[in-house]
């Protein structure tokens, strides 16, 4: 499995539509990114609100239960980012 991935701040990031996975899933947790609302700005389409959710690997619970923590904010893309980096690493140190 040698696959290239995006890597933001240290971590890969994986897309398919309008969801996100953010972290190694060999790690115990990971954080979804779901893409809820975009708007226009010009010819581009940008996000303006987004689900972030922190979620265990563990293979062994059911969807429910992996979610560890979850927010819906009105913000950008890069803003989720940042507040899935800072949960993951919160996470990881544990």
């Amino acid at each position: 499995m040698n696959e290239k991935f995006f890597i933001y701040k240290g971590y890969p990031l994986v897309r398919s539509g309008n969801t996100i996975y953010y972290g190694n899933m060999s790690d115990p947790y990971v954080t979804m990114i779901q893409i809820l609302a975009k708007n226009k700005s010009g010819d581009m389409e940008v996000t303006s609100k987004v689900r972030v959710v922190q979620m265990s690997t563990d293979l062994t619970l059911s969807p429910i239960d992996a979610c560890i923590k979850n927010t819906e904010c009105e913000c950008g893309l890069y803003e989720a980012l940042d507040i899935a980096r800072v949960w993951l690493e919160k996470a990881l140190k544990k």
